[in-house]
Protein backbone atom coordinates (compact mmCIF):
# COMPACT_ATOMS: atom_id res chain seq x y z
CA UNK A 1 0.00 0.00 0.00
CA UNK A 2 1.18 3.11 -1.33
CA UNK A 3 1.53 6.15 1.75
CA UNK A 4 0.78 9.31 0.69
CA UNK A 5 3.34 12.33 -0.01
CA UNK A 6 3.70 14.38 2.63
CA UNK A 7 5.21 17.56 0.41
CA UNK A 8 2.16 17.13 -2.33
CA UNK A 9 0.12 20.32 -1.57
CA UNK A 10 -3.49 18.38 0.24
CA UNK A 11 -7.30 20.26 -0.91
CA UNK A 12 -8.74 22.30 2.17
CA UNK A 13 -11.60 20.67 3.46
CA UNK A 14 -14.31 22.57 5.54
CA UNK A 15 -14.31 19.70 8.19
CA UNK A 16 -10.48 19.81 8.40
CA UNK A 17 -10.14 23.62 8.57
CA UNK A 18 -12.82 23.49 11.18
CA UNK A 19 -10.95 21.10 13.06
CA UNK A 20 -7.26 21.84 12.97
CA UNK A 21 -5.68 25.32 14.68
CA UNK A 22 -2.84 27.25 13.76
CA UNK A 23 0.77 25.31 14.78
CA UNK A 24 1.42 25.81 18.01
CA UNK A 25 5.09 28.18 18.09
CA UNK A 26 8.12 26.61 19.73
CA UNK A 27 10.59 27.95 22.06
CA UNK A 28 12.98 28.34 18.81
CA UNK A 29 10.92 30.28 17.28
CA UNK A 30 9.94 27.71 14.86
CA UNK A 31 6.34 25.76 14.37
CA UNK A 32 5.61 22.10 15.66
CA UNK A 33 2.55 20.04 15.01
CA UNK A 34 -0.96 21.95 14.80
CA UNK A 35 -3.09 21.76 17.52
CA UNK A 36 -5.67 19.26 16.52
CA UNK A 37 -8.97 18.30 18.03
CA UNK A 38 -10.70 15.30 18.21
CA UNK A 39 -9.45 13.79 14.78
CA UNK A 40 -7.76 10.36 14.43
CA UNK A 41 -3.81 10.29 14.66
CA UNK A 42 -1.52 8.36 11.95
CA UNK A 43 -0.03 6.75 14.88
CA UNK A 44 1.76 7.48 18.32
CA UNK A 45 5.26 8.19 19.09
CA UNK A 46 6.71 7.84 22.87
CA UNK A 47 2.64 8.38 23.58
CA UNK A 48 1.81 11.59 21.92
CA UNK A 49 -0.45 11.06 18.51
CA UNK A 50 1.40 12.22 15.36
CA UNK A 51 -1.20 13.74 12.76
CA UNK A 52 1.14 13.63 9.70
CA UNK A 53 3.87 11.41 8.36
CA UNK A 54 7.66 13.30 9.10
CA UNK A 55 9.30 14.58 6.60
CA UNK A 56 12.45 13.34 7.99
CA UNK A 57 11.69 9.64 8.78
CA UNK A 58 14.62 7.08 8.00
CA UNK A 59 14.09 3.57 8.32
CA UNK A 60 17.58 1.60 8.13
CA UNK A 61 18.43 -0.98 5.60
CA UNK A 62 18.72 -3.88 7.88
CA UNK A 63 15.06 -3.11 9.52
CA UNK A 64 13.48 -6.15 7.77
CA UNK A 65 15.46 -9.69 6.97
CA UNK A 66 13.06 -11.73 5.24
CA UNK A 67 14.57 -15.54 5.21
CA UNK A 68 13.56 -17.85 2.33
CA UNK A 69 15.31 -20.86 3.32
CA UNK A 70 16.40 -22.12 6.80
CA UNK A 71 18.88 -24.82 7.35
CA UNK A 72 18.76 -27.32 10.05
CA UNK A 73 22.48 -27.91 10.10
CA UNK A 74 26.19 -27.95 7.62
CA UNK A 75 24.46 -30.69 6.18
CA UNK A 76 21.14 -29.72 5.35
CA UNK A 77 22.58 -27.14 3.79
CA UNK A 78 24.85 -29.38 1.51
CA UNK A 79 21.67 -31.60 0.62
CA UNK A 80 19.99 -28.81 -0.47
CA UNK A 81 22.36 -27.13 -2.91
CA UNK A 82 23.41 -30.67 -4.38
CA UNK A 83 19.10 -31.56 -5.04
CA UNK A 84 19.06 -27.86 -6.11
CA UNK A 85 20.98 -28.29 -9.20
CA UNK A 86 20.50 -31.87 -9.62
CA UNK A 87 23.56 -33.20 -9.07
CA UNK A 88 25.17 -36.66 -8.59
CA UNK A 89 25.07 -36.94 -4.71
CA UNK A 90 27.87 -40.07 -5.51
CA UNK A 91 29.78 -37.65 -7.77
CA UNK A 92 29.74 -34.21 -6.67
CA UNK A 93 31.28 -31.63 -8.45
CA UNK A 94 33.35 -30.07 -5.35
CA UNK A 95 33.80 -26.51 -7.26
CA UNK A 96 30.72 -25.68 -7.85
CA UNK A 97 29.58 -26.57 -4.25
CA UNK A 98 32.01 -25.73 -2.33
CA UNK A 99 32.02 -21.92 -4.04
CA UNK A 100 27.88 -21.58 -3.54
CA UNK A 101 28.35 -22.97 0.08
CA UNK A 102 31.14 -20.32 1.09
CA UNK A 103 29.12 -17.65 -0.11
CA UNK A 104 26.22 -18.52 1.75
CA UNK A 105 28.27 -19.02 5.09
CA UNK A 106 29.45 -15.40 4.57
CA UNK A 107 25.86 -14.32 4.57
CA UNK A 108 25.29 -15.83 7.73
CA UNK A 109 28.58 -14.82 9.65
CA UNK A 110 27.42 -10.68 9.05
CA UNK A 111 24.12 -11.64 10.90
CA UNK A 112 24.89 -14.79 13.66
CA UNK A 113 28.60 -15.12 14.28
CA UNK A 114 27.69 -18.21 16.85
CA UNK A 115 25.68 -19.94 14.11
CA UNK A 116 28.54 -19.33 11.58
CA UNK A 117 30.56 -21.47 13.58
CA UNK A 118 29.31 -25.06 12.81
CA UNK A 119 29.07 -23.86 9.12
CA UNK A 120 32.55 -23.06 9.04
CA UNK A 121 33.62 -26.49 10.51
CA UNK A 122 31.76 -28.20 7.23
CA UNK A 123 33.66 -25.27 4.95
CA UNK A 124 37.04 -26.76 6.13
CA UNK A 125 35.91 -29.71 5.33
CA UNK A 126 34.96 -29.32 1.86
CA UNK A 127 38.28 -27.32 1.07
CA UNK A 128 39.89 -29.84 2.26
CA UNK A 129 38.15 -32.75 0.01
CA UNK A 130 38.59 -29.85 -2.60
CA UNK A 131 42.62 -29.78 -2.30
CA UNK A 132 43.15 -33.84 -2.12
CA UNK A 133 41.14 -34.02 -5.29
CA UNK A 134 43.63 -31.60 -6.91
CA UNK A 135 46.26 -33.68 -5.99
CA UNK A 136 47.28 -36.97 -7.51
CA UNK A 137 45.74 -40.10 -5.91
CA UNK A 138 47.51 -42.42 -3.84
CA UNK A 139 49.23 -45.64 -5.15
CA UNK A 140 47.19 -49.18 -4.47
CA UNK A 141 47.67 -52.31 -5.28
CA UNK A 142 46.46 -53.58 -8.80
CA UNK A 143 42.63 -54.46 -9.15
CA UNK A 144 41.95 -51.88 -6.18
CA UNK A 145 40.45 -48.45 -6.81
CA UNK A 146 41.68 -45.14 -5.21
CA UNK A 147 40.29 -44.07 -2.12
CA UNK A 148 37.85 -41.19 -3.20
CA UNK A 149 38.32 -38.31 -0.62
CA UNK A 150 34.40 -37.61 -1.42
CA UNK A 151 33.14 -40.79 0.41
CA UNK A 152 32.74 -40.12 3.80
CA UNK A 153 31.13 -36.82 2.72
CA UNK A 154 28.40 -38.79 0.79
CA UNK A 155 27.91 -41.48 3.03
CA UNK A 156 27.02 -39.00 5.90
CA UNK A 157 24.63 -37.05 2.97
CA UNK A 158 23.19 -40.40 2.59
CA UNK A 159 22.31 -40.86 5.61
CA UNK A 160 21.04 -37.43 7.18
CA UNK A 161 18.93 -37.93 3.43
CA UNK A 162 17.16 -41.03 4.96
CA UNK A 163 16.46 -39.71 8.56
CA UNK A 164 15.48 -36.21 6.89
CA UNK A 165 12.67 -38.31 4.80
CA UNK A 166 11.63 -40.48 7.53
CA UNK A 167 11.11 -37.80 10.16
CA UNK A 168 9.01 -35.63 7.08
CA UNK A 169 7.07 -39.31 6.91
CA UNK A 170 6.15 -39.14 10.89
CA UNK A 171 5.56 -35.68 10.98
CA UNK A 172 2.59 -36.42 8.14
CA UNK A 173 1.03 -38.85 10.99
CA UNK A 174 -1.74 -37.29 13.16
CA UNK A 175 -0.53 -35.79 15.84
CA UNK A 176 -2.48 -35.66 19.07
CA UNK A 177 -2.59 -32.07 20.25
CA UNK A 178 -2.09 -30.59 16.70
CA UNK A 179 -4.34 -32.48 14.03
CA UNK A 180 -6.56 -34.66 16.61
CA UNK A 181 -7.78 -34.48 20.41
CA UNK A 182 -9.07 -37.16 22.80
CA UNK A 183 -12.68 -37.32 23.83
CA UNK A 184 -13.46 -37.90 27.20
CA UNK A 185 -16.50 -38.90 27.78
CA UNK A 186 -17.50 -40.13 31.45
CA UNK A 187 -19.82 -43.54 31.57
CA UNK A 188 -22.19 -44.57 34.46
CA UNK A 189 -20.80 -48.30 34.49
CA UNK A 190 -22.86 -49.07 37.95
CA UNK A 191 -26.34 -50.60 36.88
CA UNK A 192 -28.15 -49.89 40.15
CA UNK A 193 -29.47 -46.46 40.04
CA UNK A 194 -27.53 -43.71 42.03
CA UNK A 195 -29.90 -41.94 44.56
CA UNK A 196 -28.94 -38.57 46.03
CA UNK A 197 -27.34 -38.72 49.84
CA UNK A 198 -29.61 -37.70 52.64
CA UNK A 199 -28.75 -34.63 54.28
CA UNK A 200 -28.56 -33.87 57.63
CA UNK A 201 -31.70 -31.55 57.82
CA UNK A 202 -33.83 -33.92 55.76
CA UNK A 203 -33.37 -36.55 58.60
CA UNK A 204 -33.74 -34.03 61.44
CA UNK A 205 -36.80 -33.04 60.00
CA UNK A 206 -37.82 -36.86 59.42
CA UNK A 207 -37.09 -37.63 63.09
CA UNK A 208 -39.25 -34.76 64.10
CA UNK A 209 -42.48 -36.44 62.58
CA UNK A 210 -41.77 -39.60 64.51
CA UNK A 211 -41.33 -38.19 67.54
CA UNK A 212 -44.48 -36.01 66.75
CA UNK A 213 -46.57 -38.93 66.31
CA UNK A 214 -45.30 -41.17 69.22
CA UNK A 215 -46.37 -38.14 71.59
CA UNK A 216 -49.63 -38.79 70.31
CA UNK A 217 -49.56 -42.10 71.52
CA UNK A 218 -48.27 -41.91 75.20
CA UNK A 219 -49.00 -44.08 78.45
CA UNK A 220 -48.21 -43.02 81.28
CA UNK A 221 -47.01 -46.35 82.89
CA UNK A 222 -43.85 -45.86 84.48
CA UNK A 223 -41.50 -48.77 84.22
CA UNK A 224 -37.90 -49.89 83.70
CA UNK A 225 -37.14 -51.74 80.50
CA UNK A 226 -33.62 -52.59 79.77
CA UNK A 227 -33.10 -51.57 75.92
CA UNK A 228 -30.50 -52.93 73.53
CA UNK A 229 -29.06 -51.12 70.96
CA UNK A 230 -27.22 -54.56 69.26
CA UNK A 231 -30.73 -56.05 69.69
CA UNK A 232 -32.46 -53.33 67.95
CA UNK A 233 -30.06 -53.51 65.11
CA UNK A 234 -30.67 -57.30 64.74
CA UNK A 235 -34.64 -56.30 64.52
CA UNK A 236 -33.45 -53.62 61.45
CA UNK A 237 -31.50 -56.12 59.72
CA UNK A 238 -34.63 -58.89 60.12
CA UNK A 239 -36.83 -56.46 58.65
CA UNK A 240 -34.74 -55.64 56.20
CA UNK A 241 -34.00 -59.16 54.59
CA UNK A 242 -35.79 -59.83 51.44
CA UNK A 243 -36.57 -56.67 50.76
CA UNK A 244 -35.22 -53.82 48.42
CA UNK A 245 -36.32 -50.92 50.07
CA UNK A 246 -38.45 -50.01 53.62
CA UNK A 247 -39.56 -46.28 54.15
CA UNK A 248 -37.61 -44.53 56.97
CA UNK A 249 -41.10 -44.17 58.92
CA UNK A 250 -41.93 -48.19 59.06
CA UNK A 251 -38.71 -48.69 61.08
CA UNK A 252 -40.36 -47.09 63.80
CA UNK A 253 -43.19 -48.76 65.98
CA UNK A 254 -44.87 -45.64 68.11
CA UNK A 255 -46.63 -48.23 69.49
CA UNK A 256 -44.48 -48.66 72.40
CA UNK A 257 -42.83 -45.11 73.11
CA UNK A 258 -40.54 -43.47 73.14
CA UNK A 259 -37.12 -45.32 74.33
CA UNK A 260 -37.80 -47.73 71.90
CA UNK A 261 -38.09 -45.07 68.91
CA UNK A 262 -34.87 -43.58 70.69
CA UNK A 263 -32.87 -46.77 70.64
CA UNK A 264 -34.30 -47.71 67.23
CA UNK A 265 -32.73 -44.54 66.01
CA UNK A 266 -29.27 -45.05 67.57
CA UNK A 267 -29.45 -48.88 65.98
CA UNK A 268 -30.58 -47.29 62.60
CA UNK A 269 -27.33 -44.87 62.69
CA UNK A 270 -24.96 -47.14 64.28
CA UNK A 271 -25.91 -49.49 61.21
CA UNK A 272 -25.26 -46.65 58.77
CA UNK A 273 -22.10 -45.93 60.09
CA UNK A 274 -21.31 -49.84 59.95
CA UNK A 275 -21.62 -49.71 56.35
CA UNK A 276 -24.53 -51.88 56.42
CA UNK A 277 -27.51 -49.64 55.84
CA UNK A 278 -27.83 -47.06 53.29
CA UNK A 279 -30.42 -44.53 53.81
CA UNK A 280 -31.16 -42.65 50.33
CA UNK A 281 -33.74 -40.29 49.25
CA UNK A 282 -34.71 -39.84 45.20
CA UNK A 283 -35.28 -35.87 45.37
CA UNK A 284 -35.24 -32.79 47.98
CA UNK A 285 -38.71 -33.00 50.03
CA UNK A 286 -39.02 -37.13 48.76
CA UNK A 287 -39.90 -39.68 51.23
CA UNK A 288 -36.76 -41.25 52.48
CA UNK A 289 -35.80 -44.82 52.20
CA UNK A 290 -33.63 -47.12 53.70
CA UNK A 291 -32.07 -50.25 52.37
CA UNK A 292 -29.19 -52.47 52.67
CA UNK A 293 -25.83 -51.93 51.82
CA UNK A 294 -25.16 -55.82 50.73
CA UNK A 295 -26.95 -58.71 49.83
CA UNK A 296 -27.82 -61.44 51.95
CA UNK A 297 -26.64 -64.91 50.90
Amino acid sequence: MALPDPTAPMAASPARDALSLPAAPLQDGSFGLPVVVDQVALARLYGEPLFAMPRDLYIPPDALQVFLEAFEGPLDLLLYLIRKQNFNILDIPMAAVTRQYLVYVDEIRATNLELAAEYLLMAAMLIEIKSRMLLPPKKVAEGQEAEDPRAELVRRLLEYEQIKLAAHELNRLPQFGRDFLRAQVFVEQALQPRFADVSVHDLQDAWRDIVKRARLVQHHIISREALSVREHMSIILRKLQGRKFLEFEDLFDTSRGMPVLVVTFIAMLELSKEGLLEVTQAEAFAPIYVRLAYTPV
